[in-house]
């Protein structure tokens, strides 16, 4: 028999809750536009960031290409982004949002903020150590 317990196993937790706290903020985008995860995050990024290709998406966001090409086939099918072919290197495609993607990401941002604002009051001031503690996860997880 061995010592290990999954329930303590650090990255176990973690998945656990951010996966527990992506469903809760999921239902809202879902609720409210429909969204999948992907898209979210997609239109997040390109909200964030501005004019970016698909697989600075696909990096900053920590999802796969394919997940990523989907989310943007469907934000440009709804005419939340468009794609423009680089001038100088026609095999580099960027990706912005459009004026309805940036409205819609507006409202999202204000949503976003008011879950994590939820999350906050819930944490207390255990919210800013718990922010310092994850960028040194990150950071350890990176090396």
């Amino acid at each position: 028999m061995t010592d290990f317990d999954l329930d303590t196993f650090i990255p176990y937790r973690l998945n656990r809750a951010a996966e527990a706290v992506s469903q809760r903020f999921a239902k809202l985008y879902r609720d409210r536009y429909g969204l999948t995860r992907p898209e979210w995050r997609t239109l997040a990024a390109l909200g964030q960031l501005g004019r970016i290709t698909a697989t600075q998406v696909a990096k900053h966001s920590a999802m796969h290409k394919t997940k990523v090409s989907r989310a943007v086939a469907s934000l440009e099918e709804r005419r939340w982004l468009s794609r423009e072919t680089d001038s100088e290197d026609r095999r580099v495609e960027w990706l912005v949002l459009t004026r309805q993607g940036q409205a819609s990401y507006a409202d999202l941002s204000k949503v976003a903020l008011d879950f994590q604002a939820g999350l906050v009051a819930k944490l207390g001031t255990d919210a800013a150590t718990l922010n310092r503690e994850l960028t040194a996860v990150e950071q350890a997880a990176s090396r």
